[in-house]
């Protein structure tokens, strides 16, 4: 699922893409690639929070 940095890109590009204007088109591709670096950080965190928590639950186990 697309994230607002993302979606922001998109449009971005294809009214650069619709007008013809380059920086338009590029600025929109930066976008949506920091969209998409967010989600990565994001998805990661989770991930790194649910290796913590199982960790706690062993420990507090044994």
């Amino acid at each position: 699922m697309d994230n607002a940095d993302q979606t922001k890109g998109k449009l971005k590009q294809a009214l650069g893409d619709l007008t013809d204007d380059k920086s338009l088109q590029h600025e929109g591709k930066a976008d949506e690639a920091a969209g998409k670096l967010k989600e990565i950080v994001k998805d990661a965190e989770h991930k790194v929070e649910e290796l913590v928590d199982a960790a706690k639950e062993k420990f507090v186990k044994h």
